[in-house]
């Protein structure tokens, strides 16, 4: 499987976690900020398994993990629980690259 490939499936389960975990909340719109969290998220898995960084795909992942949520994170001021998912899943997202991506 080619790194893009991953990127965009892993971008897609990322996506999808972390609208799960925010269904439950409240927003003043909803459906916007449901959509602004799967885009972000699917950039973190897309942007680990595709950039070129001299890093190890751990690393990677949760570098680009945490740099994706720092806006999101400033806009909402919510820092801990934003940028702890992020780079958790950016984590998630090295992993699957060093298991299933392409040198």
């Amino acid at each position: 499987m080619s790194n893009i490939q991953l990127g965009v499936i892993v971008g897609m389960v990322a996506g999808a976690v972390s609208v799960g975990m925010m269904i439950p909340l409240r927003f003043p719109d909803k459906r916007a900020a449901l959509m602004a969290a799967f885009c972000s998220r699917f950039l973190i898995g897309l942007f680990t398994c595709t950039v070129a960084l001299p890093l190890p795909p751990l690393a990677r992942g949760t570098l680009v993990g945490f740099l994706v949520s720092v806006p999101d994170a400033i806009i909402t001021k919510k820092y801990a629980p934003i940028l702890l998912v992020g780079t958790v899943l950016g984590l998630a997202a090295g992993w699957a690259l060093r298991t299933w991506g392409s040198s």
